[in-house]
């Protein structure tokens, strides 16, 4: 399975998931020294992979992108313990997340925050 999200700039969206979610991408480098495509592998059968917004559209039939701030998948890492959701959510800020939701016990008992990357897109750090 391979999660395909769209990215204003691959630079940066390699640095944040490296640095922030503490992710390594691979594959060959191009000339900016990032891999072509970019991807991070996120599970035996499933990577994580960034289209450049312009090229996008070719992929999904030039339907639109959502705007920044507008969210249709919330994707989700797991964490061991509260005080591994408060590392993760630090480890992400100073990566360039922002900060959506704080960690905090939920109403169902996990302990969650949410973060969004520099491209606006979602992250859950959750408790099982």
């Amino acid at each position: 399975m391979i999660i395909a999200l769209p990215t204003a700039d691959r630079v940066r969206s390699h640095a944040f998931y490296r640095d922030g979610l503490g992710l390594t991408a691979f594959g060959e480098p191009a000339d900016d020294g990032v891999p072509e495509p970019l991807q991070f592998r996120l599970g035996a059968d499933v990577t994580l992979m960034f289209i450049p917004t312009g090229g996008f559209g070719w992929v999904t039939g030039d339907r639109p992108t959502a705007e920044p701030g507008v969210s249709e998948c919330l994707l989700c890492l797991p964490a061991a313990n509260d005080d591994e959701v408060a590392e993760q959510v630090a480890r992400a800020v100073a990566a360039g997340a922002e900060v959506v939701s704080p960690p905090s016990v939920k109403p169902w008992g996990v302990t969650a925050a949410v973060v969004a990357d520099p491209d606006g897109h979602l992250w859950q750090f959750s408790t099982l």
